[in-house]
């Protein structure tokens, strides 16, 4: 099946509204280009909703019910909608044809992407996210900008973008001055080869307590610093190291919770374009000398001023971050850049996106941001000791999962049984977070983040397994009988309500995506669940008559393909036994 731009439901219900207000009202200059129509909210409201006859009823000099009857009243229907309905102050209730939902779903099923549109072909995203920081080890801190921007990514190739996943470590800085002192001077060997990340943090807070008490301490790593900058070679060797040692950490992490990058790029990638940017700006009088620094003042876009070169004539975060922004404009040309960060940098953003419009660059510019991740105690400290590491999160993850797998399906080996237990424990922390409303305030517990039951990672991923032995055991009593030769059938309303569930599934990864919320598609891949979990006890399955029995087994599969396909967006596994 080739994909196309135009196959959800709600597209196709939404084109066709817009062309009848405006054929309704045609006596009028009213502009109906953003009439919409959207997923019934409610039981008996309809399969589908729209909602703009209040928002139109000033425009038009009509009461909203009124304008709502007229749409009714004069619309010719097309082959796709059953009947419409007027209900309450103004609502237009849509009602698809069986016929047409049955072909609809024919489709989906075969479909590879499961006719979720390509809506991206032709178009370019970067997505920047995850950004840990070299010698220091990822802790539960760096989970949220890890799958949330995983998930964006996912979405977006889902949808026929090309995608360019950027890994924008934290590899340059004055703290690498620091931790060149603390290497030479606190270094341990042994604890380095053991855990090397853990060592160099060590030694870098070591140094960084010694360098508030001792001002020489302090200059060394000063002059540390310089040479690095300035290339020395035993510093560069020192710096390759730590870099190094980090990424065979992070690609640990990273190898487990499913992450690939097509770049991974340092912030000393850009080092080559920070003067060029300099002079670009000052070339466009967007930035001039105050109190020693180079400065651009954000007076006139109520933003404070950004500081693009500091009076030592270091540069900072704002210089680098704005030649990023070039060299990814000359590089990938993309349509949209995505930043996948915490909250406590939307001025950061704001400052430098500003003055990226203000250089001319073409490219849309977005700062996703996440609320903070925070323990019932407080916020996360290093100095605190209170910093649990993403890698312990996801080990006491996979053993909490075991436990329960090893008592509950004792017929299957070990490794079989451990390896459920990964795509269990992990697929439970994932869906722990991805959830939730991005913006909102993780507050991180054990019980929270491992959850086993009620909307969690693990229920959704037995469902799917819970459908997928459905069909095994059609096999076993009717083996000589090829379920998918049959029609998908009605009989039950209950199945209708199931089936425009399951082919709502494209538009939701569209909704996700342009929203930024991975947590839409969890919300519906959960009420998908539940949906089929009400259809299964309802209705009988093996014991229906035959064509009926069919029928189901083929929606069971298009029910599990949805949950599986859906799940793999959010970077969860669907294994086939629990």
């Amino acid at each position: 099946m080739n994909r196309n731009n135009d196959c959800t439901v709600v597209n196709l219900l939404t084109d066709w509204v817009r062309g009848v207000f405006a054929t309704i009202f045609s006596d009028t200059d009213v502009d109906f280009s953003n009439v919409s129509v959207a997923m019934a909210g409610a039981r008996g409201l309809g399969d589908y909703q729209c909602n703009e006859a209040m928002p139109l009823a000033k425009k038009l000099g009509k009461a909203p019910r009124d304008i709502a009857q007229a749409v009714v009243d004069g619309a010719k229907l097309p082959d796709f909608i059953e009947k419409l309905e007027v209900a309450g102050p103004g609502f237009i209730n849509i009602y698809i044809k069986d016929e047409w939902l049955v072909a609809y779903l024919e489709k989906m099923s075969a479909d590879s992407f499961c006719a979720v549109s390509d809506v991206g072909d032709g178009h370019t995203v970067v997505v920047d996210y995850s950004s840990p920081n070299i010698a220091k080890p990822m802790h539960i801190g760096h989970i949220r900008s890890t799958i949330i921007g995983n998930t964006i990514d996912r979405m977006y190739r889902a949808l026929g973008y090309r995608v360019i996943a950027d890994n924008h470590i934290g590899d340059w800085g004055t703290q690498f001055g620091i931790i060149i002192m603390g290497y030479r001077n606190f270094i341990d060997q042994a604890a380095l080869k053991a855990d090397p990340v853990a060592e160099l943090e060590r030694v870098y807070v070591k140094s960084y307590e010694k360098s508030r008490e001792d001002d020489e301490w302090l200059t060394q790593c000063r002059q540390e610093l310089v040479k690095l900058q300035q290339g020395d070679k035993d510093n560069i060797a020192l710096w390759d190291e730590f870099i190094e040692l980090s990424m065979g950490e992070f690609e640990r992490v990273y190898s487990r919770l499913d992450v690939k990058f097509d770049y991974v790029r340092g912030e000393s990638f850009y080092n080559d374009r920070l003067q060029p940017t300099l002079d670009l700006l000052l070339e466009k009088k967007l930035a001039e000398e105050s109190e020693g620094a180079l400065v651009v003042f954000l007076e006139e876009e109520k933003l404070p001023v950004c500081i693009v070169r500091k009076s030592d004539g270091g540069f900072n975060y704002a210089t680098t971050d704005i030649a990023t922004v070039a060299s990814r404009v000359d590089e990938f040309k993309p349509d949209t850049i995505v930043y996948v960060t915490d909250e406590r940098q939307q001025a950061h953003f704001k400052q430098f996106f500003c003055i990226s419009k203000k250089l001319g660059y073409d490219v849309e510019l977005k700062h996703v941001w996440f609320g903070l991740m925070r323990l019932p105690s407080g916020v996360f400290s290093t100095r605190e000791g209170n910093v649990i590491k993403l890698e312990m999160l996801l080990d006491e993850a996979e053993r909490r999962a075991f436990e329960i797998v090893s008592r509950s399906s004792l017929e299957l080996s070990e490794d079989v049984q451990k390896d459920i237990a990964r795509a269990v424990g992990i697929g439970a922390v994932k869906y722990a977070d991805l959830s939730q409303n991005p913006q909102s305030t993780v507050t991180f517990t054990w019980e929270k983040a491992l959850a086993l039951d009620g909307n969690s990672g693990p229920y959704l991923q037995y469902a799917y397994a819970r459908i997928a032995s459905v069909s095994d055991k059609y096999r076993e009593r009717f083996e000589d009988i090829d379920f998918n030769s049959y029609p998908l059938l009605f009989s039950e309303d209950i199945e209708r309500k199931l089936a425009i569930k399951v082919a709502r599934f494209g538009e939701t990864v569209i909704r996700a995506a342009s929203s930024y919320k991975p947590s839409v598609i969890a919300d519906y891949l959960y009420d998908l669940a539940q949906a089929y979990s009400t259809f299964y006890q309802t209705v009988p399955f093996l014991k229906a008559e035959e064509g009926v029995r069919e029928s189901r087994i083929r929606l069971c599969g298009m029910v599990a393909t949805v949950l599986r396909d859906g799940l793999g967006l959010l970077g969860i596994e669907t294994p086939d036994r629990i």
